[in-house]
């Protein structure tokens, strides 16, 4: 396979998954699609095709990361599809994480569709614009104790630890 079909594979390999994401919410299939890993394992797969054959001009890259050595590594096609593989595993592992929490929210999929299509474009503005929207849902919805009131014992309520929250 060529490093050119390599590099469209990668999206191809995304795209069903995000396909679901975007157009079949609350779907039980969906759900188990958001919740699982497998999704990234061919883009992964395609990610180690890629990387496999410039390995060094990687390894050097990521080990002393500055523009000129991103540069040479983007003129090699196996690098190039490399990155490009690299994101659209990222993304789709971001957009599982965002259609869950935003299930887990509340967060209506009229909204979260096209927050999603956006995130797998550009999807450090969709990040910042789901953490944007979670924190304005999470500010609305989150109960507020009568005023005056305390946690037992007169002591200020605890804070508490979200895991599944960056």
């Amino acid at each position: 396979m060529t490093e050119s079909t390599l590099f469209e594979l990668a999206f191809f390999c995304a795209a069903p998954f995000w396909a679901l994401l975007i157009l079949a919410p609350g779907r039980r299939l969906t759900d188990r699609i958001a919740a699982s890993p497998l999704p990234l394992l061919p883009v992964i797969a395609v990610y180690l095709a890629l990387a496999v054959p410039v390995f060094p001009q990687l390894w050097a890259a990521v080990l002393h990361p500055d523009l000129a050595g991103f540069q040479q590594l983007m003129t090699l096609g196996g690098g190039a599809g490399a990155i490009w593989a690299q994101v659209i595993a990222w993304d789709l592992f971001l957009g599982q994480w965002m259609y869950r929490e935003a299930r887990t929210l509340g967060i209506h999929s009229l909204i979260m569709g096209p927050l999603l299509a956006f995130t797998v474009l550009l999807s450090p503005f969709g990040l910042l614009l789901f953490l944007a929207l979670r924190a304005a849902h999470r500010s609305r919805h989150r109960p507020t104790p009568p005023h005056g009131t305390t946690a037992p014992g007169g002591a200020a309520p605890a804070a508490t630890v979200d895991s599944g929250t960056f």
